[in-house]
């Protein structure tokens, strides 16, 4: 009575901590949601700051790109009155005289003023220095003289001093419409940096105006010592160098994760009329600093939470959910690996893995029938498809799986290979004249015989298809292959098969014969092919012949000849 009692304890108390009171368990990982809630609502906030940032930034941005692109514009408009100067002026020193007298001095920013012949020779200048010097290989100067249009040249050194200038170009050819000289601009590069104030000073930004090729023009005046170097060269910027170049847009953002670690945010801008960009990286770890500090101590907290109710957890649920599942995976993975007989045991499991237990035994055992099943089929199968069942032999697919073995096998160890195609003469003829039950008797005899002859030879026999057969003999030099093709072609005579259409008044065969020594440079298909043309030289030599791929030996009537092809 007491075993019996205490056994119906013992089940009550299997079904009270059963699978649902286990599972019930794991829900106290809900109370995660509450700690990170805290953490999610700052994570918000943070991106409400990088929101602001970017804005503001953006702003800042475009109003330095609107005063550059008046610095360019002013220049333009200069040089396009200076080129009108020239248009109308008599001569070269009238010119001067009024271009030296048009220079504004509210233009700090406009180094001096040039114009150069159509040779590329300055003419005249607001700086006398710069008189004789030949700009005709500077590609601004060409491109002025092919487009008839504003230019804005890249990064330069300015001869002789090798200062960092721009140059700007308008042709006097756009008004005149004639080849002429070209007024020519040099831009203060300080200038274009102070324009820039308004970015200096600010922690975690870096500003740059660059040029179509990359190389900088002006920053602020806490990163002069960007000013001529290439964007690729500069590490908080190089990883966006090629897209931000690259983009079609006029303006554009992005976000990135710089070399040292920090997510930057990029914001982008193209000067008017000119290919240089403004480009203004942030850095949002130091935006957010503060606030990325309080995340982490709230992911901090909620990890410990997590923490401890998942160690309670897992030892409560290791005994009771765990090891049961991984009973049956270890019994499921023997079953896969092909333990047919292997089937879960219910003596150690849950009440509620029960029906699970029971379940997967049943499957495992009409698995294990259905496969043996298919194993026997697929056995048989494999035999069907590999003969034919006409003659008994090995149909094409047969053949050439054991073409394939045996041209490996002759490969490793450096022996040759022969391989004979027969084929009937005149089959059509004896089907039309006997009929095709009759030309079917006739390739099962000639199959028959073919298989003998290849059980003597060490060869493998098989029917290529129709009226054609193969013969393949490993370790056989031409001559054996040639002997073996003539005791297949006498075999043929000797069944004696009548076939009244034909000159011999009974059945016969064409052989052709090819020989290989296997080696990286041939395929099997080249054995086939030799064989096939050998085959139809003996086909056009009168049929009833065997011909060898290069030469060919003819026996008819007793008769021998060797003839090269």
């Amino acid at each position: 009575m007491p075993s019996i009692r205490f056994n119906r304890n013992r089940v009550r108390l299997k079904r009270i901590l059963g699978i649902r009171a286990r599972l019930a368990l794991l829900a106290v990982i809900l109370v995660a949601p509450l700690m990170f809630e805290r953490a999610r609502s700052l994570e918000s906030a943070r991106s409400r700051q990088i929101a602001l940032a970017s804005e503001e930034f953006s702003t800042l941005v475009k109003h330095s790109a609107d005063t550059q692109r008046e610095v360019i514009m002013s220049v333009e408009t200069l040089l396009k009155s200076s080129a009108y100067i020239r248009a109308s002026a008599a001569g070269i020193g009238r010119s001067c005289d009024m271009l030296r007298a048009s220079l504004p001095l509210n233009l700090p920013w406009i180094r001096n003023i040039m114009i150069a012949g159509q040779d590329g020779r300055v003419q005249c200048s607001t700086d006398n220095n710069d008189v004789g010097l030949d700009v005709s290989g500077r590609s601004y100067f060409r491109k002025a003289q092919e487009t008839r249009n504003f230019v804005f040249s890249d990064f330069m050194l300015a001869r002789p001093e090798q200062k960092p200038i721009i140059m700007a170009a308008y042709p006097v050819s756009a008004i005149t419409g004639e080849p002429s000289a070209v007024m020519l601009a040099a831009v203060n590069l300080a200038w274009m940096s102070k324009i820039m104030s308004n970015l200096d000073g600010r922690p975690g930004i870096s500003a740059v105006l660059v040029d179509r090729a990359g190389t900088v023009l002006a920053a602020p005046s806490d990163q002069a010592n960007l000013v001529g170097r290439s964007l690729d060269s500069v590490p908080l910027l190089s990883a966006i160098a090629e897209t931000a170049m690259s983009s079609d847009h006029n303006e554009g953002s992005m976000s990135f994760a710089a070399a040292d670690g920090s997510r930057r945010g990029i914001t982008f801008t193209r000067i008017a009329d000119t290919g240089s960009r403004l480009i203004v990286s942030i850095d949002e770890t130091r935006v957010t600093a503060a606030i990325d500090q309080d995340i982490r101590t709230a992911y901090l907290q909620a990890g410990f939470v997590c923490l401890f109710v998942l160690l309670g957890a897992l030892i409560a649920a290791e005994q009771l959910i765990v090891k049961p599942i991984n009973l049956l995976a270890a019994t499921a993975k023997r079953f896969g690996l092909g333990d047919w007989s292997a089937r879960a045991t219910t003596a150690r499991l849950p009440a509620e893995f029960m029906p699970l237990a029971k379940a997967f035994n049943a499957m495992a055992a009409k698995l294990a029938q259905r496969e043996r099943e298919l194993v026997e089929a697929n056995d048989q199968l494999t035999v069907i498809a590999s003969i034919d069942m006409l003659s008994g032999l090995a149909n094409r697919r047969g053949f050439q799986s054991r073409l394939d073995f045996e041209w490996i096998r002759a490969q490793q160890h450096g022996g040759e290979l022969s391989l004979l195609m027969i084929d009937v003469d005149h089959f059509k003829l004896f089907n039309d004249t006997y009929g095709h039950p009759e030309g079917d008797v006739c390739l099962r005899q000639i199959g028959e015989t073919l298989s003998e002859i290849a059980a003597s030879s060490m060869g493998f026999a098989g029917r290529y298809g129709g009226e054609e057969f193969c013969l393949l003999i490993p370790n056989a030099g031409a001559e054996r292959a040639l002997e073996i093709g003539e005791i297949v072609r006498m075999a043929v005579l000797d069944l004696a098969l009548p076939h009244m259409t034909s000159g011999h008044q009974c059945v016969t065969v064409s052989v052709g014969v090819a020989c290989a020594r296997p080696n990286p440079s041939l395929a099997p298909v080249d054995l086939i092919e030799a064989a096939d043309a050998a085959l139809y030289a003996a086909k056009h030599r009168g049929r009833n012949a065997v011909v060898a791929h290069g030469f060919v030996q003819i026996v008819e009537d007793g008769t021998d000849a060797l003839r090269a092809l």
